[in-house]
């Protein structure tokens, strides 16, 4: 399979890069680095970067950022910032993807276990996890020509705990090859609408 990886320098991104290069030709994209340059928050750079990569199997994305601060000093602006990286961002590979994709290609985008379990000062992520989860169920049921699409929630990464450690007090972190697995079944299998929690 010809697969688009968004995000393929970030932790999880070169994990599932690793489990899927054997098997398929993985091209790489994101912001800074990659094979192609892409900005998610951008409709024109997105569109360019399909017009790019040609027609393709699967997208996934490992992208996105959101906000993270005490509830009591976040302004709109900043909940806005999840808004429109991690949530339109990843909705905009879908919606701009799916005319790049083959027939029976998918989509797999990326949320967070603080969809289901908050922390303090995650209020923006929280939200948007939840949004890009029920964007995925509800895409599932649209998608023509046997597309699917599904989303991975990974809990804190174990590579990642030297950053985001102290938000995620008492959870078990989980390495980046573990969630991999994740986005190989939703790329490889055949299921459509679903959640792959790693954390359960």
């Amino acid at each position: 399979m010809k697969i688009l990886l968004v995000g393929a320098s970030g932790a999880v991104g070169r994990a599932v890069a690793s489990a899927l290069a054997p098997r398929h030709e993985v091209i790489g994209a994101g912001r800074q680095h990659g094979d192609h340059p892409v900005d998610i928050t951008s409709d024109a750079s997105v569109a360019a970067l399909f017009d790019a990569v040609g027609p393709l199997d699967a997208i996934v994305s490992a992208a996105g950022g959101v906000f993270f601060g005490p509830l009591e000093a976040m302004r709109p602006a900043d909940f806005n910032l999840g808004l429109q990286d991690k949530l339109l961002g990843q909705v905009r590979l879908a919606l701009l993807g799916q005319r790049a994709l083959r027939d029976g290609g998918s989509i797999t985008l990326t949320t967070g276990i603080v969809s289901d379990e908050p922390i303090r000062q995650g209020a923006n992520a929280a939200a948007v996890n939840a949004a890009v989860e029920g964007f995925v169920r509800a895409a599932a049921i649209e998608l023509p020509r046997g597309l699917r699409i599904n989303a991975v929630s990974p809990t804190v990464l174990t590579e990642s705990l030297a950053d985001y450690g102290a938000f995620f007090p008492g959870f078990e972190s989980v390495p980046a090859a573990r969630a991999a697995l994740a986005y190989v079944r939703s790329v490889e299998g055949a299921q459509t609408g679903r959640v792959y929690r790693v954390w359960q």
